[in-house]
């Protein structure tokens, strides 16, 4: 069986303040896509787990889906172990929620093949160790989010087509935030907002400007999208989103990108595809 991992995109992205111990608190809204990394699963008898191939640039210690299953593992008691086969679709630093996206399926995954039995909030707190995107993946429900990015209210818009522009480029999260943190007097606080304020479009990425200068690929992602509409940065990554009238147009998007530059087009989802085998109720 096949497990999807889809990505997730930031409609908007808001810093809205900063707690004692050096987090910063957001305001964002997430949707998923209807694409992303797969995931498969063997059991194995002796308790290990492991994954049956490489990934390039991140080591075992690293994999958030190794560290999903032995965080399931060690918190349930549970006995047998898995093997992991991930399909990697999804650019690291991209801002897509490639690794937390992984983690949540094989939270989600494992809790039915291994028959674990934790409730949804167990295992969205569990997640919730692993970081702090990996909640909303585990809830599997587009949310506006609050606190660190935990604190999530399900909600229900437009499921539009997007084009997505990856550049050649990995953006370091914890740089960006630091960087941003250490320009606090020149970028100050945006002020908390409302459900009904993101309806009203009222709403941008605050981390989008640094990011822009930083990163002079993911200008080039603005540049190459900026024809066609309103581009926008997703996360704290470097992935660069545009909505579009339908799957061609994307289609004739990512054809002209230039060779460096990767895209894909999808459809939104308020709700993970997991949703639609019942596997969340």
């Amino acid at each position: 069986m096949i497990w999807p991992a889809p990505a997730k995109i930031n409609l908007f992205l808001h810093i809205v303040g900063r707690r004692p111990d050096g987090l910063h608190l957001l305001q964002t809204a997430f949707q998923f896509l209807d694409y992303g990394d797969e995931l498969r699963f063997g059991v194995t008898d002796d308790g290990r787990i492991i994954r049956t191939h490489e990934l390039p640039g991140v080591s075992e210690a690293a994999d958030l889906s190794l560290r999903a299953a032995r965080l399931l593992r060690d918190a349930t008691g549970h006995r047998r172990g898995a093997a992991v086969t991930l399909t990697k679709r999804l650019p690291a630093g991209g801002g897509l929620g490639g690794g937390s996206s992984d983690a949540a399926t094989t939270l989600i995954a494992l809790n039915e093949i291994w028959g674990t039995g934790l409730a949804v909030d167990e295992l969205a707190a569990l997640g919730l160790q692993l970081g702090a995107d990996v909640p909303v993946f585990v809830r599997g429900q587009a949310a506006w989010a609050e606190g660190v990015g935990e604190v999530l209210t399900a909600i229900e818009v437009p499921e539009s087509w997007y084009v997505v522009v990856a550049p050649p480029v990995h953006v370091a999260t914890a740089e960006v935030f630091a960087e941003f943190a250490s320009q606090r007097q020149l970028t100050p606080y945006t002020p908390a907002r409302t459900i009904r304020d993101l309806r009203e479009g009222h709403g941008k990425n605050d981390l989008e400007p640094l990011v822009r200068r930083r990163y002079p690929e993911v200008e080039r992602a603005f540049e190459l999208l900026a024809p066609h509409g309103r581009p926008r940065m997703t996360g704290s990554g470097g992935c660069v989103f545009l909505d579009i009238a339908d799957v061609e147009q994307g289609r004739r998007i990512v054809a002209g990108l230039p060779a460096e530059f990767t895209g894909f087009v999808a459809r939104a989802m308020n709700k993970h595809p997991l949703f639609q085998r019942g596997v969340r109720a």
